[in-house]
């Protein structure tokens, strides 16, 4: 298939086909003029890449997902830490969910004077804080990021 004919098929813009195999996602076997030619498996590949994203994971984590020949070879491992992540990502905006809607129909005149509003504006804040990177000495340098 030609580059036209797989943007087509795909749904992916002939300039995201060629950045993909710009990154080493996806490989390209051939020319038939100025076009690209791809075999029929680059759809599931991009099928593959698009998942990933919907995932959250990089474009170099999914490019991990592939062997050298363009096969799926997928780290179980990192599906599951993916997983985990997205799990308290849920369970984040859970949270926040439930904080704006108390924040909506709170009774009390305004909202700093709502004992439950400011035990969330505390929990976030210690969020927040944890999430701060530290800083941390390193030889010959003033300070460094710990992340």
């Amino acid at each position: 298939m030609d580059i036209a004919e797989v943007a087509r098929r795909s749904g992916v813009a002939a300039s995201t086909l060629r950045y993909y195999e710009e990154k080493g996602l996806i490989a390209s076997v051939g020319r038939q003029g100025l076009r690209r030619l791809f075999t029929d498996d680059v759809l599931e590949q991009l099928a593959l890449i698009a998942l990933g994203q919907t995932a959250g994971f990089s474009l170099d984590e999914i490019r991990s997902m592939f062997s050298p020949d363009g096969q799926a070879d997928i780290d179980r491992r990192m599906l599951s830490a993916k997983a985990d992540e997205i799990d308290r990502t849920i369970k984040r905006l859970q949270a926040v969910s439930k904080s704006l809607r108390h924040a909506a129909v709170c009774p009390a005149p305004r909202h700093l004077e709502c004992p439950t509003f400011r035990r969330l504006m505390q929990a976030a804040g210690s969020a927040v804080r944890a999430q701060e990177p530290r800083k941390i000495p390193v030889r010959g340098r003033k300070l460094a990021s710990a992340r």
